[in-house]
Formats: C-alpha cells, structure tokens, sequence
C-alpha cells in the first residue's frame, strides 16, 4: 500500500485525502494537512514511484485511482479527495471508477485532458545532479541552479532527495518512460455525479474554458473557482486561500 501520512483529529467531518502532483510527496502538503485537520482526520499519500511508496514500472492513472481505492478502503468509509496536478488527474479517475469511495471532489489545477507540455526537463536536471557531491540540500540546489533558474523548484525537487543514502526518492526512470501516460488522460466511462470543485489558479493555463464541456460531460456537478494572484502551484503560492476554498467546498450543506 501506499506510503501514508496521517494527520490525526478531534473533528467529526470526514476523512479528507490529499494526492500530491507529479515529483511531489505528501510531505509537501504538511502545512494544509495541519490546518485542515481540526475538521477531521487528513491523510496525505505518497503515490508510487514517489516519496517512501513503492516504485513501479507503470504509472497510469489507472493503477494510481487503484493505489487510492485501496488507502480509502483501509479506512473503513469514504473520504474527501483534494487531488493537484498528476494527483488531480489520478483522483478524476478514481472518483470516476469508484464513486462509492470518494464524497466529495477537490481538483486543484489540472483537466480531464490530454497536455502538449512536457516535465522531462526537470527530469535531466535531477539526473545531472552529481550525488557523490552532495552533502545537504543546498548543494544539489546549487547544481540544479545549472538547469532549473526558479529557486522556489529547485527547493520543491530536493525534498525529494534523500540526502544520507544520496538517492532521489523519485523513480526517474519509471516517470520517464510513462511521461506521455502522465501528460495524457485515459478514457473513462461514466460520470462523477457528486459535488466536485475544479480550483485553479488564476494565472495558471491549465484549466481553460474549452475544457469545460469534457469536465462537465465527466462531473455535472462540477464548480469552478480561482484563486486569484496564484499560478499552478496555487496550494504553495496562495497556501492560507487554497486552505479557505477547500474548507469552504468542503463544508458546504454539511
């Protein structure tokens, strides 16, 4: 099963999962994690071939919704998902192929589409990082400086890195070889007819108008919301409105 972290609660609202984006980790979402759990218990995972879950040569998104049924079956009743990025697309999918697990959906900057970019640049920066030189995580900053000019990413890709044992915690390889699988979306039958919140931000690209017609054929009960001032990494950028418009989506007609 997946690497879990689980942010315990005196709340009564339901569990809410929280599905990291590609080269993340559940580490990254601690802080929301924490503020969120004075509703309820929150539980941030690890998807495979990143953080401490298992590596995989597959990485489609079906096999991730799979990874995620199996974490919520664990808790013994369904569960809240907020879902970012690659995380979004694996929660879309699970809530389209499970709808008995999932309550209410949160995605956060990503559409149920195929995209034109491509992540393998930053996978070449973290392959050109020497790890025999690296001592502490400023160091594998500095050379992914080389490759990577936003400081804000390289500090995102060396949480990542296991400093001691000089490995990354990512499957490079695996995320390489199934990039189109990532970039894309697979086709699913049916729909998610339960509340769900597309929540994107406002300079972010990602979510466009003409993705709306394939986001509500899958999710008829979809909103959308932005937040402004806040680009794709909206939760990390915008952390205090992210944390606001989940809890507020969330928290409605309860």
């Amino acid at each position: 099963m997946l690497n879990t972290l689980f942010t315990e609660s005196t709340g009564i609202a339901r569990p809410v999962l929280i599905v990291h984006g590609l080269y993340g980790s559940g580490r990254n979402w601690g802080v929301v994690a924490k503020r969120l759990s004075d509703r309820g218990p929150v539980i941030a995972v690890d998807q495979r071939n990143h953080g401490d879950s298992f590596w995989s040569d597959s990485h489609s998104y079906h096999d991730m919704a799979a990874d995620l049924a199996e974490v919520i079956a664990a808790q013994g009743r369904p569960v809240d998902v907020v879902g970012h990025s690659m995380g979004g697309k694996a929660a879309m999918v699970l809530a389209l192929t499970r709808p008995d697990l999932v309550e209410r959906l949160i995605v956060a900057d990503i559409a149920p589409v195929a995209y034109g970019h491509s992540q393998m640049q930053f996978i070449k920066a973290m392959r050109a990082v020497d790890l025999s030189k690296v001592e502490k995580r400023s160091d594998a900053s500095e050379q992914l400086a080389a490759h990577v000019d936003d400081p804000t990413l390289q500090a995102f890709f060396t949480q990542s890195l296991d400093v001691k044992a000089k490995r990354w915690k990512l499957n490079l390889d695996a995320l390489a070889a199934e990039m189109p699988n990532i970039l894309g979306f697979p086709k699913v039958d049916g729909a998610f007819e339960k509340p769900t919140l597309f929540l994107s931000g406002a300079l972010s690209d990602y979510v466009t108008r003409d993705a709306r017609p394939v986001i509500k054929q899958l999710f008829p009960m979809a909103q959308f919301a932005k937040i402004p001032g806040a680009g794709h990494w909206l939760h990390a950028e915008k952390p205090r409105e992210f944390e606001a418009s989940v809890r507020a989506f969330l928290d409605r007609d309860q």
